[in-house]
Formats: C-alpha cells, structure tokens, sequence
C-alpha cells in the first residue's frame, strides 16, 4: 500500500497543495463501493497522523461496510464556496482498516472526536489536483513511483 509519506516523498509540492485542500474545510466527499457494485458517495472527515491519511467514522456506518468488503475509494475535496482557489483535489486508492493497539493510539490523539470509531488509512494510487489560472486549466496526475505528469487546456 502507497501511503502519505511516499506521495510526501515523491511529490512534495503537489503533496502539500493537496493536504491544503484537505485541510482546507473540514467535511469532502467519499464514494464507495455497494455490495451490488454501484457507487455510493457520502461526505466524510480525514485527518493527517503520522505520515497517513486517515479515515474515521461512526462504527458500522454504510460507508464502513463498503470499505470492510471492498476497500476501493475515491476521495474529494470540498472545493470551497463558488472558488478553485487553491485548486480541486481527488485521491483515489485502496482502504486498510485499523484494529488493535494503532487504532488505541488514534483514537486517544483525538479525544473530542468519536470515543468509538472505525478508522482506515487511505492507500494512495491515483492523485489528481485540477487548478485554474485566467484562461488556463491544469491537472496535475501522480500515481506511485511516476513523476507528476502536468495536463494544460
């Protein structure tokens, strides 16, 4: 699994500028997978710990159930109010669930959260942050072990 610090390591100027818009505004959205295979989005929180980016929500929620039985996600930025600044942001990847003592520690780093939650780390194997300067749109693409590769209309 492709984590953080690995797309810290390989891209670290697009690697801040999407953290910025994750930490931007406080609720993104998330889409899942159904058990019937069709998408389901919901709005979801993430936070950066460690080096990971971290998924945590009410136990057994529908979204849980999804990542339980199949982990694919993708993940999307709130893009503010009537704005790009700062740019779109999207990640999409795989989910690990966390169990045991790492959840423990989680959990008590955030004491004014959910005393009792899932918690995943997002697995990263697609990253894509759409900006917008005067007439021109970029989107800038990293996956795991490329170079960031640049789009301009």
């Amino acid at each position: 699994m492709t984590n953080w610090t690995q797309f810290e390591t390989e891209a670290p100027d697009l690697a801040k500028a999407v953290a910025t818009r994750f930490e931007a505004h406080k609720h993104h959205v998330l889409a899942t997978l159904r058990k019937d295979g069709s998408p389901r989005v919901s709005g979801t929180e993430v936070e950066f710990y460690e080096g990971a980016l971290l998924l945590g929500s009410m136990v057994g929620a529908r979204k849980v159930q999804d990542l339980q039985r199949d982990p694919r996600f993708s993940l999307h930025s709130n893009p503010g109010h009537h704005t790009m600044d700062g740019g779109d942001a999207k990640i999409s990847g795989r989910a690990q669930e966390i169990l045991g003592e790492r959840k423990l520690q989680i959990l008590a780093h955030y004491p004014d959260e959910i005393p009792e939650a899932d918690v995943f780390e997002l697995g990263l194997d697609e990253v894509v942050l759409t900006t917008v300067d005067g007439d021109h749109l970029y989107v800038d693409l990293w996956r795991p072990g490329a170079e960031v590769t640049r789009f301009t209309k």
